[in-house]
């Protein structure tokens, strides 16, 4: 298999968003250079949207696990059902603006799961909100050519970043 294959880039896109979801924009920017972007904002949006809901269905079952240490993540249920039964098209919204941007959208993600946001609705906002942010950052990769190695490297700086700063917090908690 062709490691520059719009079917690499999927796969890659799809355990990207059933995970920690911290390579899109290098994968998008690397890809970008190999295919249209049109290509690469549809089949990738496709495959990050299900690799996303497979992640929404998996933390949805372990907050649903009553364990202590998964409590603390747990936002006070009451609130979060009246804010979504008030403002249900808000939090469609919210999704799909959070996707269409490289902000983190952990908390966004978190709540859905709390509240059981319907899985199709929360793939119909990932795949909306995707798809013109990942054509954008496939079209910059294919005017910009950014060498391999340095789009490799961020996404290992960023990886350590994270690391580092999880152990910085947990050093704090134990501090």
């Amino acid at each position: 298999m062709n490691p520059q294959s719009l079917w690499v880039l999927c796969l890659l896109l799809f355990a990207d968003g059933a995970t920690f979801a911290f390579a899109t924009t290098p994968l998008l920017l690397e890809y970008g250079k190999f295919h249209p972007a049109w290509q690469v904002a549809l089949a990738g949006s496709l495959a990050s949207a299900l690799g996303s809901i497979l992640q929404l269905a998996v933390i949805r079952r372990l907050l649903d696990l009553d364990v202590a240490w998964l409590r603390r993540f747990r936002p006070s249920r009451e609130r979060l059902d009246a804010a979504l039964a008030s403002h249900p098209s808000t939090s469609f919204l919210a999704i799909l603006l959070a996707r269409a941007t490289p902000l983190p959208d952990a908390p966004i993600k978190l709540v859905a799961a709390v509240v059981h946001y319907p899985l199709g609705l929360y793939f119909l906002a990932i795949l909306l909100g995707a798809i013109p942010y990942y054509f954008v950052l496939s079209a910059i990769g294919r005017q910009v050519h950014i060498p391999t190695w340095v789009i490799v490297g961020s996404i290992v700086v960023l990886a350590l970043a994270l690391l580092l700063d999880r152990l910085r917090k947990r050093r704090r908690e134990h501090a």
